[in-house]
């Protein structure tokens, strides 16, 4: 069953964020290429109004998650802001990371329309946490995964969903070695759904999204919800729960040690990512 898509578009430029809709299919795009897109705060709070607006959107029918420039995402962005190390506590990291870190990702995994991300270059860390919720993820043959948050003393990103997108021992060897997936890895474990040349990544992830928006919206719904229903049952949503808790404990320890999370270890940490 097919049904006619309205013509429309929107172009609305944000300081980190560009957000178009053509034909029924929402593009986000990560616009901060001299940065390696790495998240600000506020990168993050317009990357959340952007799904909203799509998900909100009844002309919207897919969503396509993107990124201008060289790499999709080198991570949390380490530069960004941080309350002075005397007014730093526990809570307030918790509440921060349980809001805009896990909070945003498994709100955008649950938008109830069929996502895409196109991912080139390096995805990094919490790069991760903006492509895993999509649905379906298209790489470029250049793409890289890592997660090298055990350098910092934490045991990995506050979406956890290594396990799930990677299978146990594949998870654990890139938990604990840091070193990058790269994209045919990922195509072979099954968190990649196809792998492209970099010069074909957008029309390869337009043209998977046109497909997709001819399906019943409906249905699209309706298969999407049974999918993440079905992970949910076998525990994904307790299991990113209790990892989070995990994560705040890496955090509680360096604030016992070095009094500021994000200084653990930082030094190493912009060395690997400049590495990359």
């Amino acid at each position: 069953m097919c049904h006619e898509i309205a013509h429309i578009e929107v172009r609305t430029p944000m300081d980190q964020i560009l957000y178009e809709v053509t034909d029924g299919i929402a593009a986000i795009t990560l616009n901060r290429p001299e940065a390696a897109n790495a998240q600000t705060m506020a990168l993050l709070d317009e990357l959340d109004a952007a799904w909203t607006r799509a998900a909100e959107d009844d002309e919207v029918r897919v969503i396509v998650l993107r990124a201008n420039g060289k790499h999709f995402s080198a991570g949390h962005d380490l530069k960004d802001r941080w309350p002075e190390p005397k007014d730093l506590t526990l809570e307030w990291i918790n509440n921060t990371e349980a809001r805009r870190y896990l909070g945003y990702s498994l709100r955008w995994r649950n938008v109830p329309k069929p996502s895409i991300a196109a991912v080139q270059g390096k995805c990094i860390a919490a790069g991760l946490m903006l492509c895993w919720p999509c649905d379906l993820i298209v790489a470029a043959e250049n793409a890289e995964f890592s997660d090298p948050v055990v350098r910092m003393g934490i045991g990995g990103v506050e979406y956890h969903g290594h396990t799930w997108e990677l299978g146990a021992r594949k998870a654990k060897e890139i938990l604990f070695t840091g070193r990058a997936l790269t994209a045919g890895e990922a195509e072979r474990v099954g968190m990649v759904n196809r792998v492209v040349p970099l010069g074909e990544l957008d029309v390869a992830a337009r043209e998977l999204a046109e497909r997709i928006a001819r399906m019943p919206a409906f249905g699209l719904r309706q298969a999407k919800r049974a999918v993440n229903q079905t992970l949910d049952v076998q525990g994904f949503y307790s299991a990113l729960q209790s990892a989070f808790d995990i994560h705040q404990t890496g955090h509680g320890n360096a604030l016992s040690v070095d009094g500021y999370p994000v200084l653990t270890r930082l030094d190493e940490m912009k060395e690997h990512i400049k590495q990359a």
